[in-house]
């Protein structure tokens, strides 16, 4: 059967601080203790980036990122000894060293990546595959919930991250918009209410006028986004906004969108670069307003906006600390081209789609991916960190070298068995509008030119297709789009080679439920 078809504390002197320059330099090391004698053992403490870099590369304890695919954290295991893939897609055909995607057994159809994660966990041959690796071990996922924890007690592995229940909290987009209103970042003009009707709409919205955005609490990009402008538009949609206890109504504004991830550690919020968002273009996603693809080039922005959208995910960050969370999290900004105002897009509290590209750019090489911060985090070392220094030294635009990653959906409403697939790997555009594929390929660190990209596959042979079904992610350096922020001519060509590189049929008779089923419940987010 396809594999779709299943498919803390800051502490200085026992008091907490969130304010002035000095709280960069504090070692932290768990909670206060007396002091050591002597004759014991201390632990170890990391002095900046050159120990952390060691500290990693001799790593003992394995490191577990549980997912259905590798893309997230691609090229984290370079950086990172014992760190191993457990995915459900097998991306490299056997061919990643450090990816184990077991036999498939029965299961339930997967209406979420949770769902995912916990089949692997319960999966003999995986319980199998951590417990040769000895007792311990730590856990990274995408996404999961208080199952995934249970299991995760059950196989001795700690989960490096705020518990679900944080991470639910702080995901829900009206929470997420209190917080920012309590850090000081601006949202687009809103309002959040209960909404039971149109008429109702029309009350709550009258300062925000006729032309609007609504928002559900939870959701993939483009999924629970709704463009409203008439009573037709309303209706569309009249289930989904009714049916929320409460939805954020928001004016519509004329803004493009970026993304810039952050870690929250002990010493401060260390900040990535701005990237531009790709979002809604139909070649790419059959989903208004979906996310499709990211750029990491330093002239997208003017400086003023970099620096204010670094300076509001740090206060963002620092209001994070303060209810108990650390580690990684991402926030989307719209730029107002209007008004040149930065809001708030939405946070996610986690590793997201852009982490592959934030954490293999330029600044990462030179000093450390954005991710160890996030593992040391939850080591068990102390370390010093200067992140006022860090952060100054990524945004230096020599540290923001271009890149950008096509996320490729199939947008046709059809649906068929797919009976060709692109492997993934390095590709080559051709001078006939087509690409060829070069050789097999596990990072993109060998594609040099822009004639050239890393294609990372995940629908394959034997899976269905449905409007909405991920093809894969195509990353490659220099620009994807104009300035006028349409899809540039590379990028259209790179679009349409690799959907040349997929054949389908339709689905037999016997396929027809099971395929309805697919496209059904297979539309959750897996990257």
């Amino acid at each position: 059967m396809s594999k779709q078809s299943m498919v803390g504390t800051l502490k200085s002197g026992g008091k907490r601080k969130h304010g002035g320059k000095k709280k960069h330099a504090l070692i932290l090391d768990g909670p206060a203790k007396k002091p050591a004698k002597a004759s014991k053992k201390k632990r170890p403490k990391l002095d900046g980036i050159s120990d952390i870099r060691r500290h990693f590369h001799r790593n003992e304890e394995p490191v577990y990122f549980i997912s259905a695919t590798p893309f997230n954290l691609l090229g984290l295991d370079e950086w990172v000894r014992n760190f191993h893939f457990i995915n459900y897609i097998d991306c490299f055909d056997g061919q990643h060293p450090h990816v184990f995607v077991p036999e498939e057994t029965p299961h339930r159809p997967f209406t979420s990546i949770e769902d995912i994660n916990n089949y692997l966990l319960s999966h003999k041959e995986v319980v199998d595959y951590i417990r040769a690796r000895g007792p311990g071990g730590k856990a990274v996922f995408l996404f999961f919930d208080e199952e995934t924890e249970a299991l995760c007690r059950e196989l001795g592995l700690e989960v490096c991250f705020p518990s679900a229940l944080l991470r639910r909290t702080i995901d829900n987009k009206m929470e997420a918009t209190r917080i920012a209103e309590r850090a000081g970042v601006k949202s687009v003009p809103h309002v959040l209410a209960k909404v039971g009707s149109w008429k109702e709409l029309l009350k709550v919205a009258k300062p925000l006028g006729k032309d609007l955005v609504v928002q559900t609490a939870f959701g993939d990009s483009g999924h629970t986004t709704f463009f409203i402008a008439s009573e037709a538009d309303y209706k569309k949609y009249a289930d989904e906004i009714e049916a929320e206890d409460e939805v954020k109504v928001m004016k519509r504004v004329n803004v493009r969108g970026s993304a810039l991830e952050a870690c929250v550690t002990r010493h401060g919020t260390i900040v990535g670069p701005l990237m531009t968002e790709l979002v809604g273009f139909k070649s790419l996603t059959p989903y208004r307003g979906g996310w499709c693809g990211n750029e990491v080039n330093e002239k997208a922005f003017p400086k003023t906006v970099r620096n204010r959208a670094r300076k509001a995910t740090v206060a963002f960050g620092e209001e994070l600390r303060r209810m108990g969370y650390r580690g990684y999290f991402e926030l989307d900004f719209l730029h107002d081209q209007d008004t040149n105002d930065l809001y708030l897009g939405e946070i996610n509290p986690r590793i997201t789609g852009a982490s592959a590209m934030t954490n293999l750019a330029a600044f990462a090489h030179a000093d450390a991916p954005l991710f160890l911060f996030h593992l040391l985090e939850y080591s068990d070392v102390g370390f010093k960190l200067d992140v006022d220094e860090l952060n100054a030294r990524w945004s230096d635009p020599a540290n923001i070298d271009p890149w950008g990653q096509l996320v490729m959906k199939h947008t046709a409403d059809t649906t068929g068995l797919v009976t060709a697939a692109p492997p993934s790997g390095v590709w080559r555009l051709t001078e006939d509008g087509g690409a060829e594929h070069v050789r097999n390929q596990t990072h993109r660190r060998t594609v040099d030119t822009e004639n050239e990209g890393f294609f990372l596959r995940i629908t394959s042979v034997g899976d269905f297709l449905y409007e909405g079904a991920d093809l894969g992610i195509l990353i490659t350096p220099g620009r994807l789009m104009t300035e006028e922020h349409q899809l540039n001519g590379r990028a259209k060509q790179w679009i349409a080679a690799i959907h040349a590189q997929y054949t389908s049929t339709p689905v037999s008779e016997s396929d027809a439920a099971v395929a309805a089923t697919v496209a059904e419940v297979g539309n959750f987010k897996i990257l």
